[in-house]
């Protein structure tokens, strides 16, 4: 059964991802719908924030020859179903108003106002409910969403290039360390992210455009800080940014560092580019995990996340 229900929810997981943009502020969320004999009668994702939940598009899909199977069928769903009442009904209810028989939830939802409640709500009436499938990844997919609600902060993203020999500038001057693709994919991280800062002489010295223009999609917020106008996390929180790129240079960098205030690391390295000097790339700290490192010719990122 733990591998049945691992395959439905990377799908849950796979249609989730779809909400991506549109979803903000609410999380990211897939629901599938499986007869007893495994095939899929219904899926859904949260297409857009104030429109149906996961959920709901699941159980709207059934066809109405399908209707009937309900009663034997398992709902997969990504994250807890809510148990309040927001822009929509809460999910909880529909789904023990459709009579499913069991319920497999990929994560506990942080957020105050659900916080096991669509779970217990489900059991209380009745229906089987399995929770932590493949939870580390459901967890992971909505990572922005639970930061700014736990921390009352946006998930900070610190970001940078380096040559091989560990500079980002060459003897203080701005120098191509990006190829074309790997500033492209900078550009796609631009676009799911909610605002991108940068420290007032990087703006002042290189004016940098911190758009999306090699990609598609919105523009982040533009933030740019210093001594005199520093990051106000709480206006940042008020103004629902979930996320935060931060892209230098080095002082501002250090900055965040220096305060553990980061969730995630995200540096590339021209392995074939070196300078005579320049501004030191900050160090690594000791509290973080690779995640991934990827090499685009002769371009490597690597991402790291924050040890707790």
């Amino acid at each position: 059964m733990m591998v049945e229900d691992e395959k439905y929810m990377r799908r849950c997981i796979q249609l989730a991802r779809n909400g991506r943009q549109n979803a903000k502020p609410n999380p990211m969320v897939g629901a599938v719908i499986v007869s007893a004999d495994g095939r899929i009668i219904g899926e859904g994702y949260h297409v857009r924030c104030g429109e149906g939940h996961a959920e709901v598009n699941a159980f709207a899909s059934v066809s109405a020859e399908d209707e009937a199977l309900l009663a034997e069928s398992t709902i997969y769903v990504s994250l807890e179903p809510c148990s309040h009442y927001g822009k929509t009904p809460p999910c909880a209810d529909l789904i023990i108003r459709k009579g499913v028989r069991r319920a497999v939830v990929g994560c506990i939802d942080e957020f105050a106002e659900v916080q096991g409640r669509g779970v217990q709500k489900l059991r209380d009436a009745g229906i089987e409910v399995e929770v932590g499938v493949l939870e580390d990844e459901c967890k992971a997919l909505n990572r922005r969403f639970f930061t700014f609600h736990r921390e009352k902060r946006p998930y900070i993203i610190l970001k940078w290039a380096q040559t091989a020999n560990g500079f980002i500038d060459d003897n203080g001057r701005a120098v191509k360390i990006s190829s074309d693709f790997t500033a492209m994919l900078s550009h796609k991280l631009r676009a799911e992210e909610d605002a991108i800062l940068v420290g007032r002489i990087t703006d002042e010295r290189e004016h940098p455009q911190l758009n999306v223009r090699h990609w598609d999609g919105p523009d982040p917020k533009r933030l740019v800080i210093d001594h005199q106008h520093p990051l106000n996390l709480e206006s940042l929180h008020a103004h629902n940014i979930q996320s935060l790129i931060v892209e230098g240079g080095a002082e501002t960098l250090r900055s965040f560092l220096v305060q553990n205030l980061y969730d995630e690391i995200r540096v590339e390295t021209n392995t074939m580019m070196t300078v005579s000097g320049g501004t030191r790339a900050p160090q690594i700290p000791k509290n973080v995990e690779v995640v991934s490192s990827k090499r685009y010719d002769g371009n490597v990122i690597v991402v790291y996340k924050r040890q707790d």
